[in-house]
């Protein structure tokens, strides 16, 4: 290659892929001036020219558009090619979507933000994100997708489209500044020019020093409701997930698991196990066994014959899940955050107090949890739904001793996570089975052991306690809530081994985890409050759950406002919007919310209750209509306005607060267990109380729109549907619920 030629695809590559310079902290520890600069792994098919790291153009006109972040159903693998396909001009009925190569590139340094904050929080933040950066987090989590990628991809595709006018401008001998892009054509005056006839020439173009994007000095436009590019696969069945993948000489595993803590495997009935027809092996480790077959079901049957036995030392019980909770909020806790002069506002004052608790959830995801891996040559190829490939790659590296380099992850399209597919304990046991056999090997957890060995979201309790104003407004604020250390714990178990933990872990720090009460500091204005972990040992494992912490604090806090406003005599929606001053996007939400549901004021028999709360850069605010009727609780409407900011795609979001407001609602009247000597109690969907299509109820959102920067929008919505519903349980019955799920009142 000849220098100019050198030169070009240097200035293409820095200004497409967009890496970050500068050392910033990092000057305190090695790896943090480690260089930044990182090749481009995507590969090109025979007549596709590459545009950096994002995305491709083919000679038959399709625009390949690489996506770092995992579809899970929340409409990823359209809205990201959408942020491209807008800037470039192309034509989206040309648009096509594929998973991006592992790559520091495409790191997800806000989601390492959010789940890992507390593990690495004693580190500096210019540090923890370039090291997140170069370990290669690739992280589907926290509703970070559009919030970390936009400018990227918007960058990426001001850069293909200025490169492809520049080619056009050659051709036609004028300024390339004159050229415009649309539906897929380079286009000045009455000339067109496809972008497949000016690909190859483009890659060769240099870049300006100015990179110019639509609507400059302006924010960007808000997006079309374009059609889901992953639709018409799932309508039809052709769209490839992890348990459609098939390898030559492929079997198939089941696998019984130890139940939580000091369990071992002790024993198991091989002879009885030989005669399920189709069973090839049986293997043995420590924490499980697995039978092979040349299918699942008669490896599923081989591990009832085999009756594994596991000698367990202590276990949860549901009472024990509960002493424990009480225990730590007997004991001391850490202070989380504060303002004001709590202590001595409350001294003498009158306080109102309430306790609360939150019980285990199941993520419960349709898809089951499962993995394909096949070891040959030396080497490792997985196949799974993973929100997390590179950690699945090193976790698979990790468990069979080999290099990272001598793993290849190909990552699925996800039926349904909510967190679960965060975690890399399948990947581990189907990259030991593959290994051992020599042979591919297709794992697959029934839906029993996907709800006994879940990563459940952590129960929770929490004891409130506040000072009312003359005024009818909160001057002071406290909450003790105790829950285990979830966000370490989740880091202990993605990230073994990373430096980054190894160093936080010699770091002084306080007992208290701020993941663990996320969500729980008053988005009010209240000039006195303060927030205290107790951490609590459960003896559970316990993982990220969609909306993380917040899902049990906005019960809590949401629950304790209701309290508070009855006890102030003021109407609840008034009693929140005077505390609102400083937060005039919820404020807004909470009035169209009511003038939308038709709010009468939460008094007695209207079956009405609000919540609201403000999350990952978005606002919102719920009305639910709820009674109960034969001992169950039957919720009749849903009515939320939110605010998520300038909106990529309107459909996109929209689908994401429904089905939030559906998860949370699921998770406020069950998809919870408890726990008998050792065992999760719930085995299956039939135990989890979801509501059928005909318990469905009618669902209303309302859409702000907002020039703010996009918020997160596949999580807003689930915190705020428990604590609205018991609110209008109280409304209709005068009784209190404090539990959730939401079981028969306390008061």
């Amino acid at each position: 290659m000849a220098a100019t030629d050198e030169k070009k695809t240097i200035r293409i590559n820095r200004r497409s892929l967009l890496v970050a310079g500068g050392a910033g902290a990092g000057l305190l520890v090695a790896w943090a001036v480690w260089p930044r600069s990182y090749g481009v792994n995507l590969s090109a098919a025979p007549g596709e020219t590459i545009f950096g790291a994002w995305l491709k153009i083919g000679e038959n006109g399709q625009v390949t558009i690489a996506v770092p972040q995992a579809e899970a159903g929340q409409g990823v693998y359209t809205a990201l090619p959408q942020i491209v396909a807008e800037e470039l001009g192309a034509d989206w009925r040309t648009v096509a979507v594929e998973a991006a190569p592992i790559n520091p590139l495409y790191a997800n340094t806000l989601a390492a933000d959010v789940l890992f904050e507390d593990a690495l929080g004693g580190i500096p933040d210019a540090i923890r994100r370039g090291h997140a950066e170069r370990a290669a987090w690739m992280l589907t989590a926290g509703s970070t997708s559009i919030r970390m990628f936009e400018p990227k991809l918007r960058e990426a595709g001001a850069a293909a489209r200025t490169l492809l006018c520049k080619a056009a401008a050659a051709r036609w001998g004028v300024d390339w500044q004159a050229c415009a892009t649309s539906e897929g054509f380079v286009v000045h005056d009455d000339k067109r020019l496809r972008f497949a006839e000016l690909a190859a020439e483009a890659a060769q173009e240099s870049l300006p020093d100015l990179l110019p994007l639509r609507d400059a000095g302006a924010a960007a436009p808000e997006g079309a409701p374009l059609t889901r590019l992953d639709a018409p696969a799932k309508v039809d069945g052709s769209a490839n997930f992890a348990g459609d993948i098939r390898l030559p000489n492929m079997v198939f595993a089941a696998i019984r698991q130890a139940p939580p803590g000091d369990a071992r495997l002790v024993g198991v009935d091989r002879a009885a196990a030989d005669g399920v027809r189709g069973v090839m092996h049986i293997v043995e480790n420590p924490r499980w066994v697995a039978a092979i077959a040349d299918n699942w079901w008669a490896a599923e049957q081989a591990l009832d014959a085999l009756r594994p036995r596991f000698e367990v030392r202590g276990g949860p019980t549901s009472a024990s899940i509960d002493a424990a909770l009480t225990t730590a909020l007997d004991g001391e806790g850490q202070r989380m955050a504060s303002a004001g002069e709590l202590a001595e506002h409350f001294s003498g004052a009158k306080v109102v107090a309430a306790e609360y608790r939150s019980g285990l959830a199941l993520h419960a995801p349709l898809e089951p949890t499962t993995a394909t891996a096949e070891w040959r040559g030396g080497r490792l190829s997985i196949w799974a739904p993973t929100q997390a490939p590179g950690l699945a790659r090193s976790a698979a590296a990790r468990v069979l001793g080999i290099d990272e380099t001598a793993v290849v992850v190909h990552p699925m399209q996800i039926g349904g996570s909510f967190g679960a597919r965060l975690e890399t304990l399948v990947i581990e046991q189907v990259a030991v089975l593959a290994r051992k056999l020599e042979r591919p090997v297709q794992l697959t957890w029934s839906r029993a052991e996907d709800c006994l060995h879940d990563r459940y979201r952590p129960a929770a309790a929490a004891r409130m306690s506040a000072r009312l104003a003359p005024n009818g407004t909160v001057s002071g604020w406290f909450a003790r809530i105790a829950a285990p250390q979830s966000g370490r714990e989740l880091s202990q178990r993605l990230l073994s081994g990373d430096a980054a933990v190894a160093l936080a872990q010699k770091l002084p720090g306080g007992g208290g985890d701020r993941t663990a009460v996320a969500g729980a500091e008053p988005i009010y204005g209240i000039p006195h409050y303060a927030v205290d972990h107790h951490p609590a040992a459960l003896g559970v494992p316990t993982g990220y759950w969609r909306s993380g912490a917040h899902a049990y604090t906005v019960f809590f806090t949401e629950s304790f406002l209701d309290e508070l406003a009855r006890e102030a005599n003021v109407e609840p929606l008034s009693f929140r919007i005077a505390m609102l001053g400083g937060q005039p996007r919820l404020a807004r939400c909470l009035s169209a919310v009511a003038s939308l549901g038709g709010w009468q004021g939460g008094l007695p028999g209207t079956a009405q209750g609000i919540a609201a709360h403000s999350f990952r850069g978005s606002h919102i605010a719920l009305m639910a209509e709820a009674r109960r009727e034969g001992g169950r609780v039957v919720v009749d409407r849903l009515v939320a306005a939110v605010d998520c900011g300038r909106l990529i795609n309107p459909d996109l979001v929209e689908q994401q607060i429904e089905g939030g407001l559906l998860y949370g609602m699921a998770a406020a009247l069950g998809a919870s267990t408890g726990f008998t000597d050792g065992l999760a109690d719930v085995r299956n969907f039939r135990s989890m109380n979801l509501a059928r299509l005909g318990q469905t109820p009618e669902i209303s959102v309302e859409l702000i729109r907002s020039d703010a920067d996009p918020g997160g929008a596949s999580e807003v919505a689930v915190p705020v549907v428990g604590p609205a519903i018991a609110n209008a349980l109280f409304a209709a019955t005068g009784r209190r619920s404090r539990r959730l799920p939401l079981q028969e009142p306390t008061l």
